[in-house]
């Protein structure tokens, strides 16, 4: 079976991924099965600079094809933040509670009509540190005025899936795995996987 590398720590995104990819007939492993694994600074403008990255530099490092998504949250009232500072919003070593308290503090006086947002995911594949392919992926909502549902990870919370009126930690994974900005850029991935491998 042919092995791909999910460039990223994040067990959560890990766990997305081979749920999404289990359709693909490949094994995915992470950096850490390659022993010190280079920190990558995600210091790109956009979410594209920073999945081509990732996924250039696992794929050097391990010699296997490597697949990368960097991913947010586009708001429209806060002109497109946090965008590609998603996971760094409340600060360097935060956590996704206090992401997602900042932007509830930020958003407490937009009215509902003014609370649309996207979610935004790229996916850039890679193999001999050359970028193959890069797709992406976008799912767009509003944001709620409180934290709402117990799944998911990040923003789901606070993110409302318009066409269910419910959050995504609310809709949990069944669901949330068919229509999100990740699903739909790794559904795009895995068709270029299956030319690529």
């Amino acid at each position: 079976m042919r092995e791909l590398v999910a460039a990223t720590r994040n067990k959560d995104k890990v766990r997305e991924i081979k749920k999404i990819l289990k359709n693909i007939r490949v094994r995915i492993l992470t950096p850490d099965a390659f022993g010190k694994a280079p920190k990558i600074i995600e210091d790109g403008n956009t979410f594209e600079a920073n999945a081509a990255k990732k996924a250039q530099v696992i794929s050097e490092f391990t010699g296997r094809m490597a697949i990368a998504d960097d991913s947010g949250l586009e708001v429209l009232a806060l002109d497109g933040r946090p965008g590609v500072r998603s996971s760094r919003f409340a600060g360097v070593g935060q956590d996704y509670l206090e992401n997602n308290k900042k932007l509830l503090r930020l958003m407490k006086k937009v009215p509902a009509k003014k609370r649309k947002a996207r979610f935004v995911c790229v996916i850039a594949i890679a193999k001999d540190g050359k970028v193959l392919k890069t797709v992406k992926g976008t799912c767009v909502g509003r944001i709620a005025f409180e934290r709402r549902g117990k799944t998911g990870f990040g923003y789901d919370p606070v993110f409302i899936a318009p066409e269910y009126g419910k959050t995504f930690a609310e809709l949990g994974p069944a669901i949330k795995n068919k229509i999100s900005h990740r699903y739909r850029a790794l559904e795009k991935a895995a068709k270029a996987l299956k030319k690529l491998l």
